[in-house]
């Protein structure tokens, strides 16, 4: 083989950028995957945190129906309904 062959701007300029440009994909993809995965743990214990949340929710919606049942017929919610300075101005 002809050693001018390797002084042709493809060896010289193109091929060593290509050679870079590979290896630097090459490298970043192992970052990204790490990443990838570091945001699936993310999302996996958030999504845990956040069904937690929900059902401390639920919990507590349904006490505060249940208080609500129970004052419903109360007297003093019938006391405050015909003294109530709200329904007054109506």
């Amino acid at each position: 083989m002809n050693p001018a062959v390797f002084q042709l701007p493809f060896f010289t300029v193109a091929l060593p950028i290509m050679v870079t440009l590979f290896l630097a994909v090459w490298s970043q993809n192992k970052r990204f995957d790490d990443m990838n995965r570091r945001f699936d743990e993310l999302s996996a214990n958030l999504n845990g945190r956040l069904d937690e949340i929900n059902r401390r929710l639920e919990r507590i919606e349904t006490k505060l129906d249940n208080i609500e049942t129970k004052l419903d017929n109360h007297r003093i919610t019938r006391l405050e309904e015909r003294i109530s300075p709200i329904q007054a101005a109506r």
